[in-house]
């Protein structure tokens, strides 16, 4: 049983420097592509730092874009009805991408070649600090032997 995994960072790019992509790879990032290497640690931040559940949500509202305005400007009638159209859609998005909000993230990163946790930062820090309180007062009871 190996501890260097415990104190060694993973060498996959999320502690690297920061390099925001451009807009062009954001907005095919915004629908589902990978991004380079060079973003790997911005793709980490953005998907489990601070704030990552309302920047997930304004990106997934960014990705229906198109289809709001397919909605207001592709359909006759008054701009109430239209823009009622529009706040449907919305809504319905805004209950789809914050149900599959998990998956999403985890795929994200996935993609990216990170590790495909589900957790922020911070509650990736609770939880280890949680393990450890616990193993502190149970010892090793759980570990298996080969």
């Amino acid at each position: 049983m190996s501890t260097t995994g415990a104190t060694e960072p993973i060498a996959d790019g999320r502690h690297d420097p920061i390099h925001r992509p451009n807009p062009l790879r954001w907005i095919s990032y915004a629908y589902g592509a990978a991004l380079p290497a060079k973003n790997r640690s911005w793709v980490y931040n953005d998907l489990t730092g601070a704030f990552a559940v309302p920047r997930h949500l304004l990106r997934s509202q960014f990705s229906f874009l198109p289809i709001y305005l397919a909605f207001y400007f592709g359909f006759p009638g008054q701009v109430g009805i239209r823009l009622a159209m529009v706040a449907l859609a919305a809504s319905l998005a805004f209950i789809f991408s914050l149900s599959y909000m998990a998956q999403n993230r985890a795929r994200r990163l996935q993609k990216n070649g990170l590790d495909g946790t589900t957790l922020t930062q911070r509650r990736q820090r609770e939880a280890e600090a949680e393990r450890a309180a616990y193993e502190a007062i149970h010892g090793d009871r759980g570990a298996t032997t080969s």
